[in-house]
């Protein structure tokens, strides 16, 4: 699976993978950003406990969430422009998944636009907690997802395959969206996710708010860490041939080398207080761990748990080599103007939020 069939160009073959990456670049930064105030919103209830602290914590992440949600839409855009089989296949095969997914986001959006439009604490409240599931359902189910790609789906010679919410959780046919392996690589997303937007609010936030966040952090990169080793191992089990491709796959090492490398600064910075870096080395972790795991699949996008000939890769779902190269054109010119935007608001927002005050009358308004 990992040669380029004959009849493509070798021309081709280098858009098909050019493409391959950029997509997997979105998704990785789009976790990362994301990622962020997903852990930072599942924590919401455990790091602020008052009203004025809660509303610290959605100060911090305000200028950011709706933004960030922007390189979802992009991944999915540019996996419509290059590789309309594979979207069409997922977003049928997933279906229910999907709108959970939806529901999820909406709840979110809908839980910070509308939790300061009535001065009341049971309203507040409600939506408070609206907020920390919505936020701790996405990591679930991003990790689930993952899960489904690196086991396979039902996937057959028509490129479509029709799975259920869960059978027998098991990981052989007939498998179902949930298994025993898909939850677990769910509970690793959701560790992993909470222990970065803890180090998100330790750097961005002070006072209570931030002492509760770093204690948090560091018992969270605990759990992530031994989650983190048994995933692995479940992967194996899983899917051997992913690491059967690593010694062919040099740039899979350099996921390796990030991850490994991040999680170590992670807690050397957090135990000397330096939260900023350990919030870099957490964002590495998370990028190392995604690139590794898309280098060790490529060019594999959906993985058949039929027949491995039917599985939908990169050189055999690929739109034309015209619409490519007009996509790339188009992508060039977006893309730097994306990430210019994300630098810029990091740089505009870069001081620490005030310790939380015990009346609400003194805070500013919230952010939307």
């Amino acid at each position: 699976m990992g040669l380029v069939p004959s009849r493509v160009s070798t021309e081709g073959a280098r858009m098909e993978s050019l493409w391959f990456w950029l997509i997997s670049g979105m998704f990785i930064l789009y976790s990362v950003l994301d990622g962020f105030d997903f852990g930072a919103g599942s924590l919401h209830l455990v790091v602020a406990q008052s009203n004025a602290e809660r509303r610290v914590v959605l100060d911090a992440i305000a200028p950011y969430w709706d933004g960030n949600e922007v390189w979802l839409i992009a991944g999915a855009g540019s996996l419509l422009l290059a590789f309309p089989s594979v979207l069409a296949s997922g977003l049928s095969g997933f279906y229910l998944a999907m709108f959970m997914v939806l529901w999820a986001l909406t709840l979110r959006g809908v839980s910070i636009e509308f939790r300061n439009h009535v001065d009341d604490a049971l309203w507040q409240s409600f939506w408070d907690v609206v907020f920390s599931l919505a936020s701790m359902t996405m990591p679930l189910l991003l990790g689930v997802a993952l899960g489904n790609i690196i086991r396979g789906v039902p996937l057959d010679a028509s490129r479509y395959f029709n799975i259920p919410l869960f059978t027998d959780f098991s990981v052989h046919n007939p498998v179902g969206v949930l298994d025993w392996y898909t939850m677990l690589m769910g509970l690793f997303v959701l560790a992993t996710l909470c222990g970065h937007g803890a180090l998100y609010l330790a750097w961005k936030s002070s006072g209570v708010v931030q002492t509760r966040a770093a204690r948090s952090a560091t018992r969270l990169w605990w759990v992530t860490s031994v989650l983190g080793i048994v995933c692995t191992y479940a992967t194996w089990k899983v899917n051997p041939s992913l690491f059967a491709r690593l010694p062919h796959y040099p740039v899979a090492w350099l996921g390796i080398a990030l991850f490994v490398g991040g999680v170590f600064a992670v807690f050397w910075n957090a135990r000397r207080k330096h939260h900023l870096s350990a919030f870099i080395a957490s964002c590495c972790f998370i990028a190392g761990i995604l690139e590794a795991t898309a280098a060790c699949l490529f060019p594999v996008m959906l993985k058949s748990s039929l027949r491995a000939e039917w599985s939908l890769t990169a050189f055999n779902s690929s739109a034309g080599d015209y619409e490519l190269r007009v996509g790339l054109g188009w992508w060039l010119l977006g893309a730097p103007l994306a990430v210019a935007y994300v630098a810029f608001l990091f740089y505009i927002h870069r001081k620490k939020h005030p310790n939380p005050v015990a009346t609400e009358s003194s805070l500013p308004p919230a952010s939307a």
